[in-house]
């Protein structure tokens, strides 16, 4: 079986297979020689993914027992939805979003020790981009989400990491580099474009990399054409 990478978050993970999106970047990446899987679930929150993440990742012996190379968990965009606007049904206190990732890192690792597990702080917010396209009716005519609150939560998925010694990636301050970033990244004040989804692609494989898991470092699945012989090419398979 191939070895596999898990990307667990919310829309912005649920969507990354799409057309030009960061997770089939991934698996064209680490084509034949891992599978990526997606676990997404748009507009949850850290408090509705910990409710379901025993259901997500169900106990070993009910899938593959070889433990995945490595977890992405990139929730908080919809945590930082603010308590007194039209999102504010998923709206998570800053101090509960914390506890709540510290608990997704520590099911984890208790769950597959020697996973890696990376995660992704919620990206900026582009507030013209919100008003321009609501989800639902906002008669305040106001966001939903601010990018002052994003970077609360940033910096506490930032602090999480180092509290639990794992890896982190600050998609929050790395989009906010790009002039322009609100429409060259962002595709409504929130989700990415493309040039948003290479940013995130490319971060992630840096940070994998560092983690010594790269297309280099992992071996191919099943033998390559490249490695047969032309005369008697069955013969690469016969230590299979």
């Amino acid at each position: 079986m191939r070895p596999k990478i898990y990307l667990f978050g919310d829309s912005i993970t649920e969507f990354s297979f799409a057309d030009g999106g960061w997770g089939s970047a991934l698996t064209n990446h680490f084509t034949r020689k891992a599978d990526v899987v997606v676990r997404g679930y748009s507009g949850y929150n850290t408090r509705w993914a910990l409710k379901v993440i025993e259901r997500v990742f169900p106990p070993s012996e009910e899938r593959e027992a070889a433990s995945p190379l490595a977890v992405t968990v990139f929730f908080g965009a919809n945590d930082a939805c603010l308590p007194d606007r039209y999102g504010a049904f998923q709206h998570v206190p800053l101090h509960e979003y914390k506890q709540n990732l510290i608990s997704i890192v520590t099911f984890l690792k208790k769950k597959w020790p020697a996973t890696r597990i990376l995660l992704i702080t919620p990206p900026p917010i582009d507030e013209e981009g919100r008003l321009q396209n609501p989800y639902v009716p906002n008669p305040l005519n106001e966001p939903e989400r601010t990018n002052d609150a994003a970077g609360a939560y940033a910096n506490a998925c930032i602090a999480v990491a180092k509290e639990c010694g794992v890896s982190v990636i600050d998609i929050w301050t790395k989009m906010q580099q790009v002039p322009g970033w609100e429409k060259a990244c962002l595709s409504d004040g929130l989700h990415l474009t493309r040039n948003g989804n290479t940013i995130v692609f490319e971060e992630v494989v840096k940070r994998l990399e560092e983690e010594g898991l790269s297309p280099e470092t992992l071996p191919a699945d099943l033998p390559l054409f490249s490695e047969m012989d032309s005369t008697n090419p069955l013969k690469a398979f016969e230590k299979l």
